[in-house]
């Protein structure tokens, strides 16, 4: 998920590990663990000169359980050697700093594994990227209250058992709300299955996730021979179903698309992809179509889309780099979550 959450729970792991023994310190120190994984954006742009290895490194091996296992050791032993010096001798444990540091991290990719983007929890042993599609990268119904207990809990000493309760609190009410965003997903998939049937869709595979900041809003796109079939639907819709399906072509054969870092763009995606020209020539726009476009009307809003292009004998990318949505566009989609 994004930053902020991932730093929330990170500090969380904190306090449960260490906080009566360093109060405030563990937040931060769970905060900088649950960040860790997330510094392969930096590691994948340090490695690779093109883009697409860049962001297929991302959610990788940084994120997977091996890497936790190997970094927990390194980061335990090294807080614990520059922070048990003077008066903070004997306050804390080597084993203290492993266990803050395990969990800080661990949580990290187990998290991230309920959005759509995916990870590589088996990396290096596998590329498969788990994605159980249920919560959106950005959702503050689940980050805001975590966020909010835990600033509470700083204005608390240490040995206050308050500390605790507010804790609790946050831990409890983020993992409720992830519990109905499962449940959701289950709902979410009939849904849609009972739409596209509806719309006389043949479809191969499917694949349904929540848009942009709720869980209230979903997106769901079809695959079929030579085409693409997406919907919306809103929990707040008085149809069973969604009503609207809305058909673009794959267009695939623009390119070919066998070369490698193609081959790594269309895995990032999960094969879920359409292809347009633009006008510059020899340039294309790539869009990832497991997210959905802004404006539940246009397929073309997608903010998740790329211009793809040939250089120095290799395709490569610029990331986002294409129509900026409206302010029309998000107008239509805050009133589509209202429901129709």
């Amino acid at each position: 998920m994004d930053s902020i959450t991932q730093i929330v729970l990170g500090a969380a792991c904190g306090e449960a590990v260490l906080g009566k023994k360093i109060g405030n310190k563990a937040l931060l120190f769970g905060a900088i663990g649950g960040t860790i994984p997330d510094l392969d954006i930096f590691v994948g742009r340090f490695l690779y000169n093109n883009e697409i290895q860049a962001m297929a490194f991302h959610r990788g091996f940084m994120h997977s359980i091996l890497f936790t296992i190997l970094s927990v050791f390194f980061f335990g032993w090294l807080t614990y050697k520059l922070y048990n010096s003077g008066k903070r001798i004997a306050t804390t444990t080597l084993k203290d700093w492993i266990l803050l540091f395990f969990w800080a991290i661990f949580t990290h990719p187990i998290l991230d594994c309920f959005t759509p983007y995916g990870t590589q929890l088996f990396a290096p042993f596998s590329n498969y990227r788990v994605a159980f599609n249920n919560i959106s990268v950005v959702d503050p119904f689940y980050t805001l209250p975590f966020l909010i207990c835990m600033l509470v809990l700083m204005f608390f000493k240490r040995t206050n058992n308050k500390r605790q309760i507010w804790l609790k609190a946050g831990i409890y009410i983020s993992s409720v709300y992830m519990l109905f965003t499962v449940f959701n997903k289950f709902y979410m998939d009939t849904v849609f299955d009972k739409s596209f049937q509806k719309g006389g869709i043949s479809y191969k595979r499917f694949t349904a996730q929540p848009t942009i900041l709720n869980n209230f809003l979903w997106y769901a796109v079809a695959e079929t021979e030579n085409h693409y079939h997406f919907a919306f639907y809103s929990l707040f819709d008085k149809s069973s179903i969604s009503e609207k399906v809305i058909k673009i072509e794959k267009k695939h054969n623009l390119i070919d698309m066998n070369d490698d870092n193609l081959q790594t763009l269309v895995w990032f995606s999960n094969g879920y992809f359409n292809l347009y020209k633009k006008e510059k020539v020899g340039t294309y726009k790539y869009v990832d179509l497991r997210y959905p476009p802004l404006n539940p009307e246009d397929a073309k809003t997608s903010v998740f889309n790329f211009t793809l292009f040939h250089k120095n004998g290799e395709w490569d990318i610029l990331p986002f780099d294409g129509t900026t949505p409206s302010k029309e566009d998000f107008s239509l989609f805050i009133e589509r979550i209202k429901g129709e």
